[in-house]
């Protein structure tokens, strides 16, 4: 199995380690978890079962040259954009960026993922959808068909996205939200959890609410 380095601490990179370990339970041997990468703790700190393993910066080519794969796990809605260009720095290859899809899920044939992408549990994805590198699609969420999905975008958990969309960069839907078909959702855009988008959404914006109403600009 290839070894997979998640980048991040506590929150998504714990729960994707163990998404992976769940499936290499169910007979999945692509990947295996060899550790997380997270500048925040010193190598060995244990973060949910999974040991530390190095900070991600000042030893990235070391893992690199050692034939070790990764998923990048490191977002945040204010200054989602500075955090993006702190990983795009590493230039790690492409062909080094893992693409997990958990057994459970359903993802349709003619998706396109495309590197640093992870589909996790029960996960619903279906057909002509496109997918930037370093997608996270959480647990449960559904994602309808001939969505056009930007880079370093964040789908929590049983979000519930229409179909026919076009959404930025970096952007972030929220826990159990709901995203009408036909929308744009611009760069580094916000959904807030349980959120009912029903209107195009501008870069930087974030809205919460039912129906979702504007709240504030993201800092950048």
């Amino acid at each position: 199995m290839k070894k997979v380095l998640i980048m991040g601490g506590e929150g998504n990179a714990g729960v994707i380690a163990n998404a992976i370990a769940d499936a290499n339970k169910r007979g999945y041997c692509e990947y295996i978890c060899a550790g997380l990468l997270n500048p925040k703790d010193p190598v060995g700190t244990i973060i949910d079962s999974f040991p530390v393993v190095g900070n991600g910066i000042d030893d990235i080519q070391y893992f690199i040259d050692n034939d070790y794969y990764f998923i990048n796990t490191v977002f945040r809605i204010d200054g989602q954009n500075e955090r993006i260009a702190r990983f795009e720095n590493l230039n790690i290859p492409k062909d080094r960026m893992a693409i997990f899809v958990h057994p459970t899920a359903y993802v349709a044939p003619n998706v396109k993922l495309a590197p640093g992408c992870v589909v996790m549990p029960l996960v619903s994805i279906s057909s002509n959808t496109t997918f930037g590198e370093c997608c996270l699609i959480m647990v449960s969420a559904t994602v309808g068909h001939d969505d056009l999905i930007g880079p370093y975008t964040h789908i929590a958990a049983q979000a519930c996205v229409g179909a026919f969309l076009n959404v930025g960069k970096g952007c972030h839907i929220g826990l159990n939200s709901t995203i009408r078909e036909h929308l744009t959702l611009g760069n580094f855009c916000t959904i807030g959890m349980g959120a009912v988008l029903t209107k195009d959404v501008g870069e930087y914006e974030i809205w919460a609410g039912n129906p979702a109403k504007f709240l504030r600009k993201a800092d950048i």
